[in-house]
């Protein structure tokens, strides 16, 4: 009976996806195992330390479809080995001529930390991909809306006018650069070890460096320079890239939420007829979509830290940290492909609304052009003085409930200054977006470039 929400059939689907969750399942957890042996098998067959004919019955015999799971798993909780009791089943099927040849020279975490590479690599295949999808879904949506002006906020305050199209460059640009972190990591992190008991290759004679070389060609990873089994730093960097991407897809999804308060309302998750938003307010359309896109970024960035835990190892290799790994590297990648099938369908429903936004920009009155304001009077009077006159006509405008054009007007010194006609466009907020526009293009051509938006496999 599931106990996680990762597993429940009610919630499931709110915390992962089902090609997800595939690839950190019972059956493929011990299938990479499985393909580690045989590797290991027809590697040492290759150079001689191992019968031809018994490496290729171990290969044609590692297959999970052969083994009963539950047996298995009802072995290792009495002999407490995780490994043990698929080798024994293992050898069974190969019988007691072949089967005495298996996991010749290797160690347990041989077995399960190339397997479990092996694993991430999957995972990493279906991040890239989908994270590839959010990425095109977002610069449609800044080409869309290069120049639809909004107001620009900081400290949860009204700022300045920018756009919507420059505010979703931002994460466009946030994006990429996960991808290219992505790429980058993957001639560090994805590297199998097969050293022997403490490392050293001991069992394996002069031929140890080879047979882990020749293993992990077979399998597509890396063989490393020196095993691994106490240094973590792979699995941490990797754990940190997760955290990093999660962190700017919950940034997002906070970001809209937020857009979204019925006192905002510039954009809407996308709505299907049927959606319920409260049990006892019918009216409610709640940001359920973006609260989950958000939600799962605590418990991947809290992961992220587990796996850096790990990378403080009792001498050549321990399994007190080592066992954080196998808990929060599936849970982070399954919470993070939930968290990409929800920002991806997010983007490409999102609902726009460029009328709520100029609604908001013009809400102060004119308060937020105070900057552009300053600079038109700096010539005339200098710019400290504009600055103090600008200010004392604010703070008045705040304070009297007098809106801000009108407070200008009204005032001998903007008259003398500038001409009623100039002080209009100056209130103007879709004439004051700096660069805005322009460096969307430029985030966009950056990503074009990249290769990241292409729809093939491979930038």
């Amino acid at each position: 009976m599931p106990s996680h929400v990762i597993d429940m059939i009610m919630l499931q689907n709110n915390f992962g996806t089902a090609e997800m969750r595939k690839v950190w399942s019972d059956e493929n957890r011990l299938q990479k195992h499985l393909d580690v042996e045989a590797a290991l098998a027809l590697a040492e067959a290759e150079l001689g330390l191992v019968p031809a004919e018994s490496a290729a019955v171990i290969a044609e015999k590692a297959k999970v479809e052969l083994m009963n799971i539950q047996e298995i798993a009802q072995e290792v909780l009495k002999v407490k080995h995780s490994l043990m009791p698929t080798l024994k089943a293992l050898q069974k099927l190969c019988g007691p001529e072949h089967g005495e040849w298996i996991h010749y020279g290797a160690t347990t975490q041989d077995i399960v930390d190339t397997g479990m590479m092996l694993q991430l690599k999957e995972a990493h295949r279906i991040i890239v991909r989908d994270l590839r999808a959010v990425a095109r879904e977002l610069a449609r949506l800044a080409r869309e809306h290069r120049e639809t002006p909004m107001a620009g906020r900081s400290h949860g305050m009204q700022g300045l006018p920018t756009t919507f199209g420059f505010k979703v460059a931002v994460l466009l640009d946030e994006t990429i650069r996960h991808l290219d972190r992505l790429r980058e990591a993957e001639e560090r992190v994805f590297t199998g070890v097969m050293g022997g008991g403490v490392g050293t290759y001991a069992s394996f004679g002069p031929l140890g460096p080879e047979v882990e070389r020749l293993t992990m060609e077979r399998l597509g990873l890396k063989a490393p320079n020196i095993s691994w089994h106490s240094s973590r730093d792979r699995s941490a960097e990797y754990a940190g890239l997760l955290g990093m991407i999660s962190g700017t897809l919950g940034k997002m999804g906070n970001e809209f939420y937020n857009l979204m308060r019925t006192e905002l309302d510039e954009v809407e998750e996308p709505f299907t007829s049927g959606k319920i938003g409260s049990s006892t307010m019918p009216h409610k359309r709640n940001p359920a979509a973006l609260e989950g896109l958000a939600s799962l970024t605590k418990p991947i960035r809290y992961n992220t830290a587990l796996v850096q835990e790990s990378m403080i190892v009792e001498h050549e290799r321990d399994a007190m940290s080592w066992r954080g790994e196998w808990i929060a590297l599936p849970e982070s990648c399954i919470y993070l492909a939930a968290q990409l099938a929800n920002a991806r369908a997010i983007l490409a429903g999102l609902v726009v609304k460029p009328e709520n936004m100029l609604r908001n920009l013009n809400r102060l009155g004119g308060l937020l052009l105070s900057e552009r304001v300053m600079f038109a009077l700096a010539k005339p009077m200098g710019k400290q003085t504009a600055h103090e006159v600008v200010y004392e006509l604010c703070m008045k405008s705040v304070e009297e409930g007098i809106p801000f054009r009108d407070v200008l007007a009204a005032d001998a010194r903007i008259r003398e200054a500038v001409g009623a006609e100039e002080l209009e466009r100056l209130m103007d907020p879709s004439t004051y977006l700096g660069s805005a526009p322009q460096t969307v293009d430029r985030v966009l051509a950056a990503a074009e470039t990249s290769g990241w938006l292409r729809e093939d496999e491979q930038p």
